[in-house]
């Protein structure tokens, strides 16, 4: 069997929160924020995470800078049981990015310094290491930079070894929607926009008309829909799957964390309807703290929340090689 349930190579920073800022932020004055949180940020990164956190054998690629930035965020992806053994440490100067988030009320500003994740390319990959799991993930498609133009080729040799692959592009700092992404769409096997960047891709008015764009391209499209919950589109069957009701305190990193749980499912063997109930679930959850990880990182809080609201695997006693035992395929999906 292989050794990882999901293989994963992407970008890592830490997220600074600061809330209770104005709407209208002033030149040169000195704003005060009533609150501030230190997260592990990046959307592979936060996935990475929260996958191991759920027991799933997740092994992460990543480039990194010779900063204490970077070595925060790579001690809170090992506490969850992330694989780290090939990560590359920059030999430049270039820094871990970094991201600040602006809140104001139930709006925010973001703002991000790209630094080493801009930076990683093919040569920082290592194509075995990648192609020991049964599942490949790229998020933050935009972002990666250097990686872009060989990304056709690293999805075409994963997919003809075996692995299933799956893409959430996160949004696109230029709005354009272009560049490799029409070459990736024929080798995923679930794609995970939110319903704008969905719309967005397809240059689409509404979600029907954005989801009948790519339901030929791309067998499973789940798609986040905020509190509405989800949306999966499996070739001509579309399901809408209803959110959890709960008082968020941070909706960062709820999407990265609803792919966790429907991956999770997905790779054990779940219906896809199952699989977008506990992505719900996850991404959820993840609302109750602030930043994308900070809830999976309480332990009792995290399984309780899971039970209470019946997620779909069966995790007692689950190692973090514990869905390897099965015999699931991932046709077992459609």
């Amino acid at each position: 069997m292989p050794p990882f349930d999901v293989t994963i190579a992407g970008e890592i920073n830490l997220d600074l929160v600061l809330y209770g800022l104005p709407s209208e932020i002033p030149l040169d004055r000195e704003l005060l924020a009533t609150g501030l949180e230190v997260t592990l940020g990046s959307s592979s990164a936060i996935l990475a995470h929260n996958l191991a956190s759920l027991g799933i054998a997740t092994g992460f690629i990543t480039r990194a800078g010779r900063d204490e930035l970077g070595q925060i965020a790579l001690r809170r992806l090992r506490e969850s049981g992330v694989d780290l053994s090939r990560v590359v440490t920059a030999e430049n100067e270039t820094k871990t990015g970094v991201t600040v988030l602006l809140h104001h009320g139930q709006q925010r500003r973001i703002l991000t310094y790209p630094g080493t994740m801009s930076e990683m390319s093919r040569a920082d990959l290592d194509m075995e290491y990648l192609a020991s799991g049964r599942h490949f993930h790229l998020s933050s498609l935009f972002l990666h930079r250097a990686l872009q133009a060989d990304l056709p080729d690293i999805f075409c040799e994963l997919k003809s070894r075996g692995l299933t692959l799956s893409l959430d592009t996160n949004d696109d700092p230029e709005d354009k929607w272009a560049g490799v992404l029409p070459q990736l769409l024929p080798y995923i096997d679930v794609l995970l926009p939110n319903k704008d960047e969905l719309c967005r891709m397809t240059r689409r008015g509404n979600l029907e008309d954005a989801l009948d764009e790519l339901s030929s391209d791309v067998p499973v499209i789940a798609v986040k829909c905020g509190s509405e919950g989800s949306v999966v589109q499996n070739g001509g069957h579309r399901m809408r799957v209803p959110g959890l009701a709960v008082q968020p305190v941070d909706t960062i990193g709820a999407g990265d964390s609803f792919n966790a749980g429907f991956l999770a499912a997905w790779l054990s063997g779940c219906s896809l309807e199952e699989c977008a109930r506990a992505g719900n679930i996850t991404g959820a959850f993840s609302t109750l703290r602030p930043g994308g990880t900070e809830a999976f990182r309480m332990c009792n809080e995290r399984e309780a929340f899971l039970r209470l609201h019946h997620f779909p695997i069966v995790r007692s006693g689950m190692s973090h090689r514990g869905l390897r035992s099965g015999s699931f395929t991932p046709s077992e999906n459609a």
